[in-house]
């Protein structure tokens, strides 16, 4: 039991993402009873690689789920160039190399797997096989329910679904581009750091990029991340396209990619990815909050997608410590200013490297990346990719890198 808590809940958690298992693992910790409910037949990731943030990582260390960062790869540097000017349009450091604000990728297989273990270490209960469509309020609490059949009353519904969370009233605004992702061998030969993500563009309609993964089985070879943006209507056709075409497309673009694109024989290596964006001004309603992707959904060009959540589900854990099954408002404040910066930022930097403009890749390169580069700017670019320029939670906080505390206590006002 948590000090304060006097009262054991009963909660239901819809969706087992990295979002659900970690407010999974901090809600059963603390004392409370929890129900995850997953869509598929067993929990199980959904996509490629990603990448974890300094912020991210302490979360993951509060519930005892760091054992995962062995298997990813440790990034120092995140670096983008313009193939048909040759300029460096994009160079966001950590700290030196091997410091301690690091950023992690790691492939969703190994980053689910440590996260999972955590949940049901902590007690939570995984249904698989169940896909909440309801939860209808009542006297007592909120009563779930999966194809019309309850699945009993809760104190208290997490929504942790994603962006096709049937509870969630989100209406995102889709993206104009998409991308194509898929996981290969690091080749021997392969001319790129493997502590650095590692892009190239041309303008700003067509980007490709290299992320390290580290090890997605812990038995098996360092595994990369590969990935190529489309404008979105053209997802739809990529099943059919000639994979051939596809390939020379790339290395003409950037022939350092060759050996990673060579291990891609069939389109059916690449999943399309299709991005929106939105945010819930008000992610709670009586006793049911929205979490993740079912609150916001940006692009992931800040890598900020899983970080968000893992925030979220510690916010969540907060609020409910002290306001009990009432903690949506609690919550909402927590993470709304740390939020609203975030999904902004998404939105002025996503078209500069994303869209069919030919006017924004020129601002990019010759104005923006130039002041990117003097001082204190590059201290707060690195703040910004770590995810927390502003503090992660406001009026509420936890011993993030270097042991810096991000707030005061969770019973503080919001400035």
């Amino acid at each position: 039991m948590v000090p304060g808590m006097s009262q054991v809940l009963s909660i239901a958690i819809a969706g087992a993402g990295i979002g659900g298992l970690t407010a999974a693992a901090f809600l059963a910790r603390a004392g409370h009873w929890v129900v995850v409910f997953d869509q598929f037949t067993a929990p199980q990731p959904v996509g490629s690689g990603l990448v974890i943030q300094p912020v991210g990582q302490a979360v993951l260390r509060m519930i005892g789920a760091e054992a995962g960062f062995a298997r990813g790869a440790w990034l120092h540097r995140m670096t983008g160039v313009e193939v048909v000017g040759g300029r460096k349009v994009l160079d966001v450091a950590y700290d030196r190399a091997g410091g301690p604000r690091r950023g992690l990728a790691i492939h969703r297989t190994a980053l689910f797997e440590a996260v999972h273990a955590a949940a049901l270490a902590a007690g939570a209960v995984i249904v698989p096989d169940t896909r909440i469509d309801r939860a209808r309020a009542c006297a007592d609490g909120r009563e779930v329910l999966a194809k019309r059949a309850s699945l009993g009353r809760f104190d208290l519904v997490v929504d942790a679904a994603g962006a096709g969370a049937a509870l969630s009233p989100l209406k995102a605004r889709a993206l104009g581009f998409g991308a194509i992702w898929g996981t290969v061998p690091w080749p021997a030969r392969a001319e790129m750091p493997q502590d650095e993500l590692t892009q190239r563009y041309r303008r700003a309609d067509r980007m490709a990029g290299v992320m390290p993964l580290g090890q997605v089985f812990a038995d098996k070879p360092a595994m990369a991340a590969v990935f190529w943006s489309l404008p979105r209507a053209d997802l739809d056709g990529w099943a059919a396209a000639d994979i051939d075409v596809w390939r020379a497309e790339v290395t003409d673009l950037w022939p350092q990619m060759a050996p990673f694109v060579a291990q891609i024989g069939s389109t059916a290596q690449m999943t399309p990815a299709r991005y929106s964006h939105g945010t819930l001004r008000k992610p709670y309603g009586d006793r049911l909050v929205h979490i993740g992707d079912a609150a916001h959904r940006a692009s992931p060009q800040l890598g900020q997608g899983a970080n968000m959540a893992l925030l979220d589900a510690y916010a969540l854990a907060l609020a409910v410590q002290t306001e009990g099954a009432d903690a949506g408002p609690t919550y909402a404040r927590l993470r709304r200013w740390h939020v609203r910066l975030y999904q902004a930022m998404s939105a002025v930097f996503t078209p500069q490297y994303q869209s069919g403009s030919r006017v924004l890749p020129v601002i990019r390169d010759r104005l923006l990346m130039p002041v990117s580069q003097i001082w204190p700017v590059p201290r707060i670019l690195t703040r910004l990719v770590g995810g927390d320029l502003i503090l992660p939670l406001a009026g509420g906080g936890f011993s993030g890198p270097r042991g810096s505390c991000w707030g005061p206590t969770v019973t503080e006002t919001d400035p």
